[in-house]
């Protein structure tokens, strides 16, 4: 009787113990909550009991090994708790250190609260199997963990949005499986990294509205993945590489508002797959290149505020297609091609040039 009691207490404990999960992961739970304050959809009142793998909100579980493997916290969804509240989500405090327990975290989204505050804790470079890191939306301040790149199996870094400063870390590049990465609308300083070419699965690269410095490093010109680049808004200077109209996927190419200057690469314009290209408000001089054919499908077209100079190429008019273009506050000359491409666009595309003339402007 007595060594089946001492069995059956036996088997109960582990059971309880598996069914409850890990008591550290609990700890560092409870610890994440206690820094944080959401005062209007009630999203930690579910964070109760023991086992943190049952309905506790935004928290998933390894079905094995009852270790948290996902926390997906975000301010704004379709969620019913979110519908019933009417609202989108607000949450103030910060990131606890304790969060760092959690070593089985694949990934840790806690986006578009709004009022997050604090650093990034330097200790999330040690969690060997984070894949996922979106903080947009908040106000986190500091700088990017220096050693980001021992993140070695992350696929996406989403920090926009926030008040980060300081430099991109040099590490970066050593998230060699990185497809997403957006540190756009931060305060970010420096130059991007110049072997930033490094991170081959990269599909967008998302950097706009920042204070970085420095030129468009050549390396990027040998991302055969990325589709979306985003300088926009920097104080990047020096040439616009060539390479970048020779990418076999690169599809939107936003470099406007920065100190650019030099002249526009023909492979740009003429690359049939680049679908919206903004190298508007730049320093770039010269004549727009006459490469423009049959295949070029431009959506978006703005080559506005700078010191191009010459005629508006007569190729435009082959295009197959072109959904808005500006291409004022330059000096251009000379007659506005007829065609298709320009049958729908208003004065305002060719204002403020030199002696632009013809439809829709004065006739010459």
């Amino acid at each position: 009787m007595g060594m089946w009691f001492f069995f059956a207490f036996t088997f109960l404990g582990v059971f309880s113990t598996v069914n409850s999960g890990s008591p550290s992961d609990h700890a560092a739970l409870l610890a994440f909550k206690s820094a944080l304050t959401e005062p209007y959809l009630g999203i930690f009142k579910t964070w109760t009991g023991d086992d943190y793998c049952l309905n506790w909100y935004g928290v998933s579980c390894d079905p094995d090994t009852r270790r948290v493997v996902d926390i997906n916290l975000r301010g704004e969804s379709e969620d019913p708790i979110f519908v019933k509240a009417g609202r989108t989500g607000y949450m103030t405090g910060t990131i606890s250190l304790e969060i760092c327990k959690l070593d089985r975290l694949t990934n840790l989204i806690l986006a578009d609260w709004k009022g997050i505050s604090g650093e990034i804790p330097e200790c999330v470079t040690s969690l060997p199997s984070l894949r996922v890191l979106d903080l947009i939306g908040n106000q986190i301040s500091g700088k990017i963990p220096a050693n980001i790149g021992c993140l070695s199996r992350m696929t996406v870094l989403n920090l926009a949005d926030n008040a980060i400063s300081g430099e991109i870390p040099a590490s970066i590049v050593n998230v060699v499986g990185l497809m997403h990465l957006d540190l756009s609308n931060n305060r970010l300083t420096g130059e991007v990294p110049t072997d930033f070419g490094k991170l081959k699965m990269l599909s967008r690269a998302l950097l706009s509205r920042n204070q970085l410095t420095g030129s468009i490093p050549q390396s990027i010109g040998n991302m055969k993945r990325l589709a979306d680049l985003d300088l926009s808004m920097n104080r990047i200077s020096g040439s616009i590489p060539d390479l970048l109209g020779k990418m076999p996927v690169l599809s939107t190419l936003n470099l406007d508002s920065n100190s650019l200057s030099g002249q526009i690469p023909p492979t740009l314009l003429g690359n049939t797959g680049m679908g919206i290209l903004n190298l508007s408000r730049n320093s770039l001089v010269g004549n727009i290149p006459d490469v423009f054919g049959s295949n070029s499908y431009f959506m978006a077209l703005d080559l506005s505020h700078n010191n191009l100079k010459g005629p508006i190429p007569s190729s435009l008019s082959s295009a197959k297609f072109i959904g808005h273009m500006d291409l004022s506050h330059n000096h251009l000359c000379g007659t506005i091609p007829v065609g298709s491409p320009f049958d729908h666009l208003e004065a305002s595309s060719f204002a403020n040039n030199d002696c632009l003339c013809g439809n829709p402007l004065k006739t010459c």
